[in-house]
């Protein structure tokens, strides 16, 4: 069976948006750091949650600290 990796199924675009979340960056603040519309955002978000299994903003935070991913 593989090795989980340290980004737990993440891919580098959804691990970048996680870090900028934890840092307390805000949907708009998102989309306008990384040139991309809001709704990419969520999108991007969503498949967060669901693979880190979290339902909220402050859970995936806590998740991505927990589990050294920021």
């Amino acid at each position: 069976m593989p090795r989980r990796s340290r980004t737990d199924g993440l891919t580098g675009r959804e691990v970048e948006i996680l870090r900028r979340v934890t840092s307390g960056l805000t949907n708009r603040q998102l989309a306008e750091e990384l040139g991309v519309s809001t709704r990419t955002i969520d999108a991007h978000l969503r498949s967060v949650y669901a693979k880190l299994g979290v339902k909220s903003r402050s859970a995936a935070t806590r998740y991505a600290i927990e589990h050294h991913l920021v």
